[in-house]
């Protein structure tokens, strides 16, 4: 297994390092340098980005900030000399926190883990995409659902309101749940109050996505944090 790796520090000499060690590393493959976060977010966008090394000392930007500001980052590996960032760098889950000078068992200790969880990740992401259905708890009873039928979810609250070709179906439980159960690859997150089956997308008008619904169109909003991963998921799908 293969991943796709960028490193993010202001600072030549520690870019040299991490490059000399990841291009030791049969496991990684490096795909930029960047010098602050705005390249890195760059980078970002233009990859399919598994693994992050990020500096948290930076000019304009730290890296806990940028952090921050990504709704679905990589995973990251906090680079730092200063060990008062350790108890912060775990609350926002990154996977590892290395301290400078980085030695080389640390390092390869923390690719280790990142190696471990994608391969759990991609054996997790097969096993959701051969299910066909899930069951949810509604009404006092567990409803089967089939994917091929859901037309989209809308999140109130504590609940999830399942819409399909025949009805909905009502449930106790957050978006970020049931967007676990569903899995990746049939359906795509738009909106915090929106999860919409890929399938079912009949057109984007604008910031709205539009699906057939008892035979109408009906159109849900796309929030500004999700439109560039619904963007790049349909230009997969274009002719």
């Amino acid at each position: 297994m293969s991943l796709n790796v960028i490193i993010v520090d202001d600072e030549p000499l520690a870019l040299d390092v991490l490059e000399t060690y990841i291009a030791r590393t049969p496991e990684l493959r490096l795909l930029k340098r960047c010098e602050n976060a705005f390249e890195a977010n760059e980078a970002l966008r233009q990859y399919e980005i598994d693994l992050m090394f990020l500096d948290i000392q930076m000019p304009q930007m730290s890296g806990v900030d940028f952090l921050k500001t990504l709704t679905k980052p990589p995973m990251v590996i906090f680079t730092t000399a200063f060990s008062t960032y350790a108890v912060e760098s775990f609350e926002l889950n990154v996977l590892d926190f290395l301290l400078k000078p980085i030695p080389v068992d640390r390092f390869m200790k923390a690719v280790n883990k990142a190696v471990e969880r994608k391969s759990k990740e991609s054996n997790t992401g097969e096993a959701e995409s051969d299910a066909e259905y899930i069951f949810v708890k509604s009404d006092k009873k567990l409803v089967r659902v089939k994917f091929s039928e859901i037309l989209y979810v809308e999140g109130l609250k504590d609940y999830v309101i399942i819409r399909t070709e025949t009805g909905r179906v009502i449930s106790l439980q957050t978006m970020k749940s049931l967007e676990d159960k569903l899995g990746l690859a049939k359906f795509v997150r738009i909106h915090r109050s929106y999860i919409v089956a890929m399938d079912k997308i009949q057109a984007i008008v604008g910031n709205m996505v539009e699906v057939m619904e008892k035979g109408l169109p009906k159109h849900l909003p796309i929030g500004k944090n999700y439109r560039d991963e619904l963007l790049e998921l349909i230009d997969k799908h274009k002719l």
